[in-house]
């Protein structure tokens, strides 16, 4: 079996804030529902559905983890020089987001840092 695309799907208490947040990060507009926003993510495109919370615990069936407390997955943006990183820093904190860490050097050559989007969901900006 062929797998075309893969995309990733979380939940979101207030889809017009998750929507403010990723418009103001820069991120391109997947199209918008009732019970999703969309947004893509990258070069390639990559795909992450916001769903709000009930919906998606509706359509699977499973109760959707609370991401202030716990995380299943945390998605790395690359950035290419420690100038980038520390644009996306600032960016961050002027939409509502929350610096889980500052910017930082990691050993030889990494400088980066961990934020959380509105609802909590993790994300890494590197610079590799």
């Amino acid at each position: 079996m062929k797998s075309n695309i893969i995309w990733a799907n979380f939940g979101v208490e207030d889809l017009e804030r998750t929507t403010q947040f990723y418009t103001a990060l820069g991120f391109k507009s997947n199209g918008r529902s009732d019970d999703l926003t969309s947004f893509f993510f990258g070069e390639n495109n990559f795909i992450i559905h916001f769903f709000k919370k009930e919906v998606l615990s509706k359509n699977l069936g499973l109760e959707i983890s609370d991401s202030e407390t716990s995380n299943e997955i945390i998605f790395t943006i690359s950035a290419e020089t420690k100038e980038e990183v520390d644009q996306w820093s600032e960016k961050i904190k002027n939409s509502e987001g929350k610096l889980i860490s500052n910017p930082e050097e990691f050993g030889d050559n990494y400088y980066g840092f961990i934020f959380a989007d509105p609802d909590g969901h993790k994300f890494n900006i590197f610079m590799m």
